[in-house]
């Protein structure tokens, strides 16, 4: 976790950013963080990939392009906007970030039929009838957002990157 402190430096400047631009909540960042514990390089066993782990049909669906050349999952910048973009349009579905936050996991297929089962939108209502990965996942997300702002009260000290990878800046090429 001190390792994922110090990465905070690198990457979240650029997701409040972009999360502000687009109207969403800042918190939002802290997902990456359950993600990837922010490594643009993560790669999840069912394939998902990047500090938001798309999977390459979501990728893609979400304008990020994958071939044999390149992966655009691993692109910061690409990958937050497409991030951005799937956040929007499941939390315009379900009207409540706790249920979004779960498609986002497991998918809106799953928390649909969850929904159904449970009789209920509420995600504390209906938590049983997700997956298991799917029932820790938005108590990972409220455990990411504590332990990154409050830190300092448990003694931990962030490992920040060396500075060359800090001052590293963006351009066209």
């Amino acid at each position: 976790s001190e390792n994922i402190l110090g990465k905070s430096i690198l990457y979240f400047d650029l997701f409040e950013q972009k999360l502000r631009e687009s109207g969403l909540p800042e918190d939002l960042k802290y997902l990456s963080v359950v993600e990837s514990a922010l490594n643009p390089k993560a790669l999840s066993r069912a394939g998902a990939m990047g500090l938001w782990q798309f999977m390459p049909a979501t990728g893609k669906e979400y304008g990020l392009q994958i071939n044999s050349k390149l992966d655009e999952r691993r692109d910061p910048v690409k990958s937050t906007k497409a991030a951005i973009t799937y956040l929007k349009r499941l939390y315009n579905k379900y009207q409540d970030w706790e249920l979004a936050l779960a498609a986002y996991n497991s998918g809106p297929g799953r928390v649909n039929r969850a929904i159904r089962r449970g009789k209920s939108k509420n995600f504390w209502a209906i938590k049983k009838y997700l997956p298991k990965e799917t029932r820790n996942y938005v108590p990972a997300f409220v455990a990411a957002n504590y332990i990154v702002n409050n830190y300092h009260l448990h003694y931990l000290d962030p490992q920040f990157p060396e500075l060359d990878m800090q001052m590293t800046e963006h351009t066209k090429v």
